[in-house]
């Protein structure tokens, strides 16, 4: 990543955009991690993280991260999701943010030398271009290495950088979170292979 450290810095994050891409190469993001990592590489103003909320839901398993972002560094966009019915007749919800990641990405452009845009949204190739006619550089962060790849080809070639998140992910990634009974499975099934390697070691 080229940054300069006097490189006034802005990220704008599509939440549900880059989940699925940390989803796709089977790590979660660790957003401490991720805003420290922006700190060292310049003047860090802004971090938007942008997403739809179910409303009226008992329990929605986007809102401790949400209120979590919240009190730790970032600046939260939301907006209610809209419900809809799919062609098998299946609920689904439907939150797009694109017109507030470019209100705010126009705006910051003014202020700002460096926008990373954490989506690789083809939709976006023209905001890019937007905001580099302000005078301002835009780096892309996405991905190339899922299947089906996460970042827009004509995206890719607008920003003046590219990174690929799997690049990233020792840096600001975890493991994801396997379901409990994943987990006890597979150390249920690791204490059976020690236990036949020590068998196999008495007999030897």
């Amino acid at each position: 990543m080229t940054f300069y450290p006097t490189d006034r810095l802005a990220l704008f994050i599509d939440g549900a955009n880059l989940y699925s891409a940390a989803k796709g190469l089977g790590f979660d993001i660790d957003y401490r991690k991720l805003l420290e990592e922006f700190r060292k590489r310049g003047v860090l103003i802004r971090a938007y993280y942008y997403t739809a909320l179910v409303e009226d839901e008992e329990y929605s398993p986007i809102r401790p991260l949400v209120d979590w972002l919240d009190y730790n560094g970032y600046s939260l966009v939301t907006k209610s999701a809209r419900q809809y019915t799919d062609s098998q007749g299946r609920k689904r919800w439907r939150g797009d943010m694109d017109v507030e990641i470019a209100v705010d990405m126009m705006e910051m452009a003014q202020s700002a030398d460096h926008l990373v845009l954490f989506s690789g949204d083809g939709d976006f190739r023209a905001l890019v271009a937007a905001v580099q006619r302000r005078g301002a550089r835009v780096t892309v962060v996405s991905t190339v290495k899922s299947q089906p790849p996460m970042a827009s080809d004509d995206l890719r070639r607008q920003a003046d950088n590219f990174v690929d998140l799997a690049d990233l992910s020792d840096i600001i990634g975890r493991p994801s979170r396997l379901p409990r009974f994943i987990q006890e499975s597979r150390s249920e099934r690791e204490r059976h292979h020690e236990d036949d390697e020590s068998e196999a070691d008495a007999e030897a």
